[in-house]
């Protein structure tokens, strides 16, 4: 091997160490991405999976590449839609949504990490409460719908981070 081959695999095999490592700061932000409502989760860990594919010397079949893509998408709207059905199946109204949003920013604001799970509970409970004709145990039932909505986003969020890490690990043939 020649000084200048040794440099070159030297130079990329640090670079591609630096890929990896950026890699999975990305799967890592992903899956925190999955509690925190206001991080994408899942497209942050599919953009890991992009990275790994275009940027390193390992390479994921195009069809996966496509069908992460499609469950991406949905699980992000899914994941939107989950949480304004949970409210409203429950019987809650607008006031009940609106104070779920309100109460999931303030909770992430000034009460992490448990405010991500209190928050919405305690802004769907006094949206419903501030409606006309709502009683306690129902304004109850409403907050743990909302409640109900957030945690089924977050488990099918963390389910899909999860499998992309999966599948960036698989694709290594050192690591295992």
């Amino acid at each position: 091997m020649t000084l200048i081959n040794l440099f070159a695999f030297y130079y990329f095999w640090k670079m591609e160490i630096l890929i990896l490592i950026g890699i999975g700061i990305l799967l890592l932000l992903g899956i925190i991405g999955c509690f925190v409502p206001i991080i994408p989760g899942p497209p942050i860990s599919y953009g890991g999976l992009l990275v790994f594919h275009f940027f390193s010397s390992y390479s994921i079949e195009e069809n996966i590449l496509w069908l992460m893509a499609f469950v991406v998408f949905a699980v992000t709207i899914f994941d939107i839609w989950v949480q304004i059905y949970g409210v409203k199946k429950f019987g809650g109204t607008k006031k009940a949504v609106n104070g779920s949003i309100i109460g999931l920013i303030i909770g992430i604001c000034f009460f992490p990490p448990f405010g991500i799970v209190i928050g919405p509970f305690l802004g769907a409970f006094i949206g419903a409460r501030m409606e006309e004709n709502s009683d306690g145990n129902k304004a109850i039932k409403i907050a743990l719908g909302a409640l109900a909505g957030f945690f089924a986003g977050t488990m099918l969020k963390l389910s899909v981070s999860v499998y992309i890490s999966y599948i960036i690990f698989q694709a290594i043939p050192s690591l295992w």
